[in-house]
């Protein structure tokens, strides 16, 4: 099994964690408390060592709000999975088959009085400065960030755009703040679809952590608002963004002769 996403895979394997995620597909950003009462027959300590394994496999995201520990859905290793073990083999199958499977059996889902912000996470086998590079860097975004590429000085309150390969605007934004090569603050105004342009700008904050030899990645995107086609679509976007950084950053190093 690919060592990438074995964790992922084992972590799948409980039908617990699996309801977890669902929970927090439904609503995201719940604490132990709220996820506790999907699981009666499970204290509340085996519910803390089920979210344990989804953290550390990457599955889940956690961020501290006040007193309470909120937990976040993280599809990335998922999408993963699917790049590595589905995508080259059977998509247009596999995905018409679960996309009418999900139609056939999709339940009314309930509406959270207020859209959760969206937290991603993925570990990247390269440096801060690699990643840094890789996100603030024209000539790579083009490879991963649906073909744009990202200009901007990086100062703060500078302009930051995303431009399409004729020139045309997809994206842009403000530097709100910047510690290269650990954090990234920003605002991003969709121009790519009049819906999305009308919705405004949300805030991301890209943060990058060192870890042996590698380095975690948690992009986090604030101020989607609940029922808005930002808030449905938007995520999806960034599963992409994210996965795809990582196969760029690690395929062009993997690409270095030794």
């Amino acid at each position: 099994m690919d060592d990438s996403t074995a964790l992922a895979f084992r972590a799948l394997a409980d039908p617990s964690r699996r309801l977890l995620l669902d929970r927090l597909f439904e609503r995201d950003g719940q604490t132990l408390g709220e996820l506790t009462g999907h699981l009666p027959g499970m204290t509340r300590f085996g519910v803390m060592r089920h979210l344990g394994v989804l953290e550390t496999s990457g599955l889940i995201t956690t961020r501290k709000d006040g007193r309470e520990k909120r937990h976040f859905l993280n599809p990335v290793p998922i999408r993963l999975i699917h790049d590595r073990w589905i995508s080259k083999y059977a998509a247009p199958v596999v995905g018409a088959m679960t996309a009418l499977k999900g139609q056939l059996e999709a339940q009314p889902m309930a509406a959270s009085l207020e859209s959760p912000d969206h937290v991603y996470a993925i570990y990247i086998n390269a440096s801060p400065e690699r990643i840094w590079q890789a996100i603030t860097d024209g000539d790579e975004t083009v490879r991963y960030y649906y073909g744009t590429r990202v200009v901007s000085d990086w100062n703060v309150g500078s302009r930051i755009r995303y431009d399409y390969p004729d020139g045309t605007l997809a994206a842009d934004g403000e530097v709100v703040a910047v510690d290269a090569p650990n954090r990234l603050e920003m605002t991003f105004h969709p121009r790519w679809d009049p819906d999305f342009e009308a919705e405004g700008a949300v805030r991301q904050v890209w943060q990058i952590e060192a870890d042996d030899n590698a380095a975690k990645l948690t992009v986090t995107t604030i101020g989607l608002k609940a029922g808005t086609k930002q808030a449905e679509e938007f995520g999806n976007g960034m599963i992409f963004i994210v996965s795809g950084l990582k196969s760029h950053v690690e395929g062009v190093a993997a690409a270095v002769p030794a």
